[in-house]
């Protein structure tokens, strides 16, 4: 057995979905408060800790799935490159990890992490075979990252943000769900999907692209409403927030093209790693934000 495979039983690209608990610092106004920082920082590995421990605990479940699909098949316990045994041991490792980074920050960052573990559990269990809770549980991770970012380190969470940050990730899911139902099943195949994935049998092609399209305009739509809300203006001390919306809707809609003209959106961090225009666009949102921000 290669460390390299266990490193890929990891999946460490994936930890740029972790960035989600940046938020409430950058949009609390707490950057300059260096207690915070070094906790935002630990909270951080915490979750590519804790989402890690639950890859690999969601690869060893789906290891006979994925010898059927015809990318995850590649991946190491699918092949056979990593056993049972080492892979669950890497699995308890990261996930104490992660609590003990946790529970050094707060009480409430340890239970946050909790609910991110026994959440995931509970989609392993059985609710992944669940259509659309599936993609709701794991837009619900993603909210539980926002608020250990927030409520972890005693910043009170924006009712606009959780709203953006949910809208976004149901786009993410739902997008993903519609890449594997074409891998699958295929284009031609628009009224159900084989069984790589159960849930995936509850989809319809149709059904996937009203609810990104439901999605993607909340997001968008939540967004810009964020940016000219009179408690953001007042919140941040400027109206020029409205100017990032366009970086926003620029990246949600090449998003869209890479789903449709591209078939992809599969692997949502693989996408905003490697793509230029999402490189691109994320730069400049993060750019002219920290710039308005800062006054």
């Amino acid at each position: 057995m290669k460390a390299s495979a266990l490193v890929r039983l990891a999946r460490p690209h994936q930890w740029i979905k972790n960035g989600f608990v940046f938020l409430g610092v950058v949009f609390g106004h707490r950057w300059d408060d260096p207690t915070v920082v070094v906790e935002v920082l630990a909270l951080f590995v915490a979750f590519c800790l804790a989402s890690s421990a639950v890859y690999v605990m969601n690869d060893i479940a789906d290891r006979d799935a994925d010898r059927l699909h015809p990318s995850k098949r590649l991946r190491p316990l699918a092949l056979g490159e990593v056993g049972i045994g080492p892979a669950r041991a890497l699995c308890v490792a990261l996930a104490f990890a992660a609590f003990a980074l946790a529970a050094a920050v707060s009480l409430s960052s340890l239970g946050i992490v909790g609910a991110y573990i026994a959440l995931n559990l509970a989609y392993s269990a059985g609710l992944k075979r669940v259509p659309i809770l599936d993609v709701f549980m794991i837009a619900g991770g993603f909210m539980l990252r926002i608020l250990a970012g927030t409520t972890g380190l005693g910043i009170p969470p924006s009712k606009w943000l959780l709203l953006c940050g949910l809208m976004l990730t149901l786009f993410l899911g739902f997008g993903k769900r519609r890449a594997e139902f074409l891998a699958v099943g295929g284009a031609g195949n628009p009224n159900g999907g084989p069984a790589h994935r159960a849930a995936l049998e509850g989809y319809s092609k149709p059904l996937l692209d009203l609810l990104i399209s439901v999605s993607v305009a909340g997001a968008a739509i939540g967004y810009a409403l964020y940016t000219v809300d009179a408690e953001t203006v007042a919140l941040h001390g400027t109206d020029r927030l409205i100017l990032t919306v366009p970086f926003v809707l620029y990246g949600l809609f090449r998003y869209l093209q890479v789903m449709y003209s591209r078939e992809g959106g599969g692997d949502p961090a693989w996408e905003m790693l490697h793509d230029p225009h999402l490189i691109i666009a994320t730069a400049g949102w993060l750019a002219a934000t920290a710039w308005f921000l800062a006054g």
